[in-house]
């Protein structure tokens, strides 16, 4: 399947960011050409720096930003199983995929940073792989119901028992966002149920691995594997000068003579080549992590200075 390069912005609000400025945000993302607006689903602030105003609901931004935009995808990278039941789940993104006129895509993960559970008394288990696949055949299986049927689900950690499987998505199928790089269960179970694999934070040659990997798991058992998008996502600064780079770095408490290694990282023509490696391992979507929300003009630079060299 061939598709064209996606660009979209991905960002970290837990880092400290309102909803306004999420908003602010997104809607330049619209208005500037991008594909889409992700963020991720985290609930407590990581490293240096103040941690106000706190932190935002993902699904709950996201159904705002969804009335407040026409154009572009929405979703999370990624919501952990460990947050929401997934019969609630499926209602909660079926409801936003509604309220966007089916622009939502949900971002699915085992979860990690045991930290916020802590602070906020969520239960942390072992094996959450386990939870995951549960997770989605349970998700899965509640929107491919037929209309009038029931959904009916035993596992070891779910059970749901004539379930009306409503409401369904306005998508079909919803875009299913996995990512990480697991090198044996994470690509099956990706091949199972992704429609999208992502890897993030790493350099070329894991990222080229993983999506070897992906691919290969696709084809043991039957699926095409061009069915499967390949994206990913890396933290990003982009400045036309020493200064305005050094001073977006410190703004996300970011160490300058290590942050270009792997990441998107430089002047524009130096991104636009970056990226343009990304889509030579198979890329066909980026997400460009910019956690600054606030600096509105970073969004601004790329739109005009790194989109235009990518078609």
């Amino acid at each position: 399947m061939s598709r064209s390069l996606e660009v979209c912005i991905f960002t970290e609000p837990q880092q400290g960011a309102s909803y306004d400025e999420q908003l602010a945000q997104a809607q330049e993302t619209e208005r500037l050409g991008f594909d889409g607006w992700f963020r991720s689903d985290h609930i407590l602030h990581m490293g240096p720096g103040s941690p106000l105003p706190g932190p935002t609901d993902a699904w709950t931004t996201l159904a705002g930003i969804a009335r407040e935009t026409e154009r572009i995808r929405l979703g999370t990278l990624v919501s952990p199983v460990t947050f929401r039941h997934p019969g609630l789940l499926a209602i909660q993104v079926a409801q936003v995929d509604d309220m966007s006129g089916g622009r939502v895509e949900l971002g699915l993960g085992a979860g990690w940073f045991g930290a916020e559970h802590a602070a906020y008394g969520i239960p942390f288990p072992d094996r959450r792989f386990d939870l995951l696949e549960e997770q989605l055949q349970v998700v899965t299986g509640l929107w491919q119901t037929p209309p009038g049927e029931r959904f009916s689900f035993a596992g070891r950690r779910y059970e749901l028992v004539d379930a009306p499987a409503l409401p369904k998505p306005v998508q079909s199928p919803l875009p299913l966002i996995m990512g990480g790089g697991g090198p044996t269960r994470l690509p099956a179970l990706a091949a199972r149920f992704a429609t999208e694999y992502n890897r993030g934070f790493s350099d070329e040659d894991e990222i080229a691995a993983s999506f070897a990997r992906v691919r290969a798991a696709c084809e043991a058992i039957g699926r095409d594997p061009d069915t499967m998008r390949l994206s990913v996502a890396l933290p990003t600064v982009v400045a036309t000068d020493d200064a305005s780079y050094l001073a977006r770095l410190r703004a996300i408490h970011a160490d300058p003579d290590t942050f270009a290694e792997v990441n998107v990282a430089g002047t524009p023509e130096v991104v636009v080549e970056k990226i343009r490696r990304l889509v030579e391992l198979g890329a066909d979507r980026v997400y460009l992590q910019l956690v600054d929300e606030r600096d509105l003009d970073h969004v601004e630079l790329i739109a005009a200075e790194v989109l235009p060299h990518l078609g």
